[in-house]
């Protein structure tokens, strides 16, 4: 078996704020497979700032993954469990290399039927200009579900766009949510909270930055509006440690990203675990391509989740992978009339 690494930038269309900073390009990974005429193709999704796996010796991992690719892939990511994204990747990769169609990973009616997984339509921090006109671009294009990022600019002025909203969609009409991204201090969380609940919001991604398991313990007992942990779920690879995370903090939701929690192996145990302390959850994708993202989809497609999830950032991109993937009325498809280009793919990488 042949193992071939290529990196890959991915460009935003616009820059795009979060209370971390501003993000003009994504680097990612693909993993390539070839085997007996066969080939199969995964992405490390690698996430600058927020992976685990974000260290100086990333890509000497990868290198050691192509070196020992004939270990297979159990063992492979038993002794990936540092480098989830790699893990995720090389998970991907081997299950792309087996199937019929390198990009037909899961069999469900999404894939076969072009029936499609509800989404939330994501609007990224800026000015009160450009958030509001992204707002009233997602409610154009027919998202009942809009996830907004706040925490970057001021409380107030993020309060106010809510408010614009609410004053012409009730909840029913459309189901907010919001995405701190650990910006709140423990401090001023629940004040914060507080004023937040009277919006009629659906959740809270990571109000407080994670680590900090008391306070979140009091925030989640506490809050007056519900709290979905993210960031807080990153990093922690033992099933016995995430069962105490869990069941120490008791959130309303928790977020899974299979690049930043070890592919669908490590995303099907925190579902487990959460579903066994009552703990409600939905899948997101995490910066993306197109590759990465529709294994993503093609996965959650399977779990039978009502809820709207967080897969609409693939048009983020100029230059993302062409795909079968589309949005169309808060929803995503997988339109089997169009083709993956394999040689195209190869030829983009760096």
């Amino acid at each position: 078996m042949k193992a071939t690494f290529k990196k890959y930038l991915l460009n935003f269309k616009n820059p795009s704020g979060t209370s971390r900073g501003v993000l003009r390009t994504k680097e990612t990974y693909f993993l390539f497979l070839e085997e007996a005429g066969a080939w199969g193709v995964g992405e490390c999704g690698l996430f600058r700032g927020l992976s685990f796996d974000d260290v100086p010796e990333f890509e000497e991992k990868c290198t050691w993954v192509s070196n020992n690719i004939d270990l297979g892939k159990d063992e492979l990511q038993k002794q990936l469990q540092n480098f989830p994204s790699i893990q995720f990747g090389v998970e991907q990769a081997f299950m792309s290399l087996r199937s019929k169609n390198p990009f037909h990973l899961f069999e469900s009616t999404f894939l076969n039927h072009q029936e499609p997984i509800s989404i939330n339509g994501l609007v990224w921090m800026g000015d009160k200009e450009f958030m509001h006109q992204q707002i009233e671009d997602k409610l154009n294009d027919g998202f009942s579900c809009i996830k907004m990022k706040i925490g970057a600019i001021d409380f107030d002025t993020e309060i106010a766009l809510l408010k614009s909203i609410r004053q012409r969609y009730s909840k029913e009409a459309i189901e907010l949510r919001v995405d701190a991204n650990g910006a709140f201090s423990p401090q001023e969380a629940l004040s914060k909270l507080d004023v937040l609940s009277k919006l009629d919001l659906h959740s809270i991604e990571q109000p407080i930055k994670q680590g900090q398991i008391e306070e979140m313990k009091k925030l989640c007992s506490n809050t007056p509006l519900p709290i979905a942990l993210d960031e807080e779920l990153i990093g922690i690879v033992d099933v016995t440690k995430k069962a105490e995370v869990l069941q120490t903090i008791q959130p309303q939701f928790i977020i899974l990203k299979p690049s930043l929690v070890g592919g669908f192996a490590g995303s099907s145990e925190w579902i487990s675990i959460a579903e066994k302390n009552n703990i409600g959850w939905w899948v997101t994708s995490a910066l993306e391509s197109n590759i990465g993202l529709n294994a993503i989809a093609q996965w959650t497609a399977t779990l039978h989740n009502e809820m709207p999830q967080g897969l609409g950032t693939g048009s983020l991109f100029t230059n993302n992978i062409e795909s079968p993937l589309e949005v169309d009325n808060g929803g995503l498809f997988y339109n089997s009339s169009k083709k993956w280009n394999k040689n195209l793919i190869e030829s983009l990488c760096i």
